[in-house]
């Protein structure tokens, strides 16, 4: 007997529901954060609810600095949410609740096989060469069978025979035989619930109409719907949710993404990489999801356009590089002091706001994340005598240090200090010394920044000040 849940010949839910629910096993990593994002952009896009569940059943392996680092990164990417955060592990009473209920409905069993008895069942299994999975042993046993107060689990009853089809938002019709299902664990021996059958009751209880997910947990669907049929038979209130199970990210070559690939967590983009927020934002939306060839989406035409119909079958491949470009426009784009206080923690305490706000229209031409903006504006708060970089050094020869007398000496007449007279008086010394333009704004480079890279060098005169411009060009000059 084939059965079928999904959006065909399920009721259209009055309002959309979807749920993140991260495990707080370590920081919110790239895979996490874009499958927070579609979530989160389903929901508002049709109007519906965001909700936030944080799965730390795990006790030994969750931890308060990565539920701190989550909601941290979850913040910085912009992605609020309706209610406030559920802790799976408050609810471990409610989910016995429910398997008490499934096994005085017959919907599920106590089982006592022994670790001992489970090992020589699954060695069987792997000499006869067949798929490892529990095989039913207490199924129809009385357990009155068991010695008295022996330990035992309990068990769901899963379908013996026909197919599940699940209607997929974006795997399509997907069958599973249920022969291929096993009669897994709801309650350890302990009488803790297991994370298949907290799921579903969190699911259920918080409302949950649409399960957003990454495709590894397909098979998972298979096996927890189940609970909610057998539920629905008791209760008669527990319609499963429509599903859409998303590609997982590979790495530029294809392969499993890792760290090498960038599978880091969005912190250390944020910290260490320099990405702005509504970067990563829009890298992430489209990486997996297209809206024809439209790279660069802002955060309200995402909320108006994203929908699941938009989310492709095959795994999307991470490209920092893609990442770093798209994080220059944004850089481009971003109000100048709001890059100021991004720059400024990374630059000395001595840096001057002001002047920064007034050099980040010339930095930002070039840069593609926060430490380049950082880099490109170290020169102007650095003392003298500067250091120099090994190819500026090499600038600063006898020529060059004598062109530099020069330069000082005619700019010293100057009386407008602007790009435009500068440049004029500048180009009016090359003249006279039959140079190109080059061959003086080299040596200037050096001697004003310490590199032979930075804004146009007749911006940076006038970022730096007559006073300070001067006296770094004569502190060259006079270099022996």
């Amino acid at each position: 007997m084939a059965s079928e849940t999904g959006p065909n010949g399920s009721e259209t839910p009055n309002r959309v529901v979807t749920r993140f629910a991260p495990s707080p096993t370590g920081f919110l990593h790239i895979g996490g954060a874009r499958t927070a994002l579609f979530n989160w952009l389903y929901a508002r896009h049709h109007g519906g609810k965001a909700l936030l569940r944080i799965e730390d059943t795990d006790r030994k392996r969750s931890t308060q600095e990565a539920i701190d680092a989550i909601l941290d990164g979850l913040a910085w990417l912009g992605l609020d949410y309706d209610e406030q955060p559920v802790f799976q592990s408050e609810r471990g009473s409610r989910h016995v609740e429910v398997a008490e209920k499934l096994l005085e409905h017959g919907h599920a069993y106590k089982c006592y096989a022994t670790q001992e008895e489970l090992e020589e069942m699954r060695a069987a299994q792997r000499a006869a060469k067949q798929p490892i999975r529990y095989d039913g042993r207490w199924r129809h046993r009385d357990p009155s069978e068991a010695p008295p107060g022996s330990p035992f689990v309990v068990r769901l009853k899963t379908p013996e025979t026909g197919e599940t089809t699940i209607i997929d938002e974006v795997q399509g019709k997907v069958t599973v035989r249920n022969e291929e299902l096993d009669d897994y664990v709801i309650l350890r021996a302990d009488g803790t619930p297991t994370y298949m059958l907290a799921v579903v009751v969190d699911d259920r209880d918080m409302g949950v109409t649409h399960v957003i997910r990454g495709d590894d947990h397909l098979n998972n669907a298979f096996r927890q719907l189940p609970i909610y049929r057998a539920m629905a038979e008791i209760e008669g209130d527990w319609a499963g949710p429509v599903y859409a199970h998303i590609p997982l990210i590979h790495g530029s070559d294809g392969a499993k993404l890792s760290k090498r690939h960038g599978a880091l967590g969005v912190e250390a983009y944020r910290d260490e990489m320099g990405i702005l927020p509504d970067a990563l934002f829009n890298y992430l939306l489209r990486l997996g999801w297209a809206h024809g060839d439209r790279e660069e989406i802002s955060r309200a035409e995402a909320i108006e356009l994203f929908d699941l119909s938009g989310v492709g079958k095959s795994p999307s491949r991470f490209d920092l590089k893609k990442l770093e470009n798209l994080n220059g426009h944004y850089i481009r784009a971003a109000d100048d002091r709001t890059l100021v206080d991004l720059m400024l923690p990374r630059l000395p305490e001595r840096a001057d706001p002001e002047l920064l706000e007034r050099a980040i229209p010339v930095l930002k031409t070039r840069a593609k994340n926060v430490d380049e903006l950082v880099e490109g504006g170290q020169f102007l708060f650095a003392k003298r005598p500067l250091e120099m970089t090994d190819k500026a050094a090499a600038l600063l020869d006898d020529e060059g240090r004598a062109r530099l007398a020069a330069i000082s000496e005619r700019l010293g007449q100057e009386n407008h200090w602007t790009i435009e007279a500068l440049e004029a008086t500048t180009k009016a010394l090359a003249e006279d010394l039959g140079l190109g333009l080059g061959k003086l704004a080299q040596p200037m480079r050096a001697a004003l920044t310490g590199t032979t890279t930075s804004p146009g060098i007749f911006d940076v005169l006038v970022l730096l000040g007559r006073e300070e411009a001067l006296a770094r060009l004569d502190a060259q000059a006079a270099t022996s």
